[in-house]
């Protein structure tokens, strides 16, 4: 390589500045590799911007690159405003959103950087999920590999760099990235959605009407880190309510309709005049039910229906 294209190299990377964005509630382990992971990046982001949804601040490894934590204000748990409020505060030129679960392959950040410098779109890069006991020994990305699951319910990795997304409902917010410009221009996260549920569908609704394509990417991976679940979310019922509507009354029909389903077999909410309400208090039952999965990597809701459509009370393991 000549002097002329290691300037030209120099000056294309000083312009694709990258933040990366997270928040956080809890879960300080995780956070913790998520540091890690970025740390151990073959091209390091220009910053990590935390939105921080809990009382105090991380105390986090120690990094190469900027550490900036946000504090945010009030009671709740405001996933949408806390993306943007990490948005508003990144320098970069591209934003990488990561969900606090992700820990990042060592490629992530640089193929993000080669995509949004050749595609001004919305791009997800891939995910696979870590079983418990996955970081006993620390972080070994060769094991990560030969461990971790593909989620049966969500698109495997596309044969091209890119693929085609053309439903906006497969948007989801754990490993996500575009042009900061862009993602402007969209209006980042419905501020209106409180809580959890129903923003990243939203997003991704007003990201296709802006003209913004989406589209999953081969590479940008990241390893979701184990954690119990529900399926579906009881604990979060009464804003995945609200939330669904909020996006019925947005967009003209409900989103979440699996949950929802889910929650109406369950006996949990009823449809009365075309607004979905509380009909008892969820149970120990319940939440025994929804943690049927809970030792798995991640949790099907495919298995979940499949179950209450046939009127049993657990799921059959496989």
């Amino acid at each position: 390589m000549g002097d002329q294209d290691a300037l030209i190299d120099l000056q294309r990377a000083r312009r694709m500045t990258i933040s990366v964005c997270t928040l956080a509630h809890g879960r300080a382990d995780h956070l913790a590799n998520l540091v890690r992971g970025l740390n151990a990046q073959q091209r390091p982001p220009e910053e990590l911007v935390i939105a921080v949804m809990q009382e105090g601040l991380y105390d986090l490894p120690t990094v190469t690159f900027p550490i900036r934590q946000l504090p945010m204000s009030g009671g709740t748990i405001p996933l949408a405003a806390a993306r943007n409020a990490a948005a508003r505060a990144a320098s970069g030129r591209h934003l990488v959103f990561l969900d606090v679960d992700c820990i990042p392959d060592p490629d992530l950040i640089a193929d993000y950087a080669r995509l949004l410098e050749k595609h001004d779109v919305l791009l997800m890069g891939e995910v696979l999920y870590l079983p418990r006991g996955a970081l006993d020994q620390g972080i070994d990305f060769g094991r990560f590999a030969r461990i971790a699951e593909q989620h049966s319910e969500r698109a495997a990795p596309p044969v091209d760099e890119l693929g085609d997304c053309s439903d906006y409902r497969c948007f989801w917010s754990l490993n996500f990235a575009m042009r900061r410009a862009t993602f402007a221009a969209v209006g980042g996260f419905d501020e209106a959605y409180v809580g959890y549920g129903g923003e990243d569908t939203d997003f991704g609704r007003a990201a296709t009407t802006a003209g913004v394509p989406l589209h999953w990417a081969r590479g940008a991976r990241a390893y979701h880190q184990y954690h119990p679940h529900h399926m579906p979310p009881v604990h979060h019922l009464e804003s995945v309510i609200a939330n669904a509507t909020i996006f019925r009354d947005k967009w003209g029909h409900f989103t979440m309709e699996h949950w929802l389903k889910a929650f109406t077999l369950m006996g949990l909410i009823k449809l009365v005049d075309g607004a979905y309400i509380r009909a008892r208090d969820v149970t120990s039952d319940d939440l025994a039910f929804t943690q049927i999965q809970s030792d798995e990597p991640y949790a099907s809701s495919a298995r979940v229906l499949a179950a209450l459509d046939a009127g049993r009370p657990a799921i059959a393991q496989e």
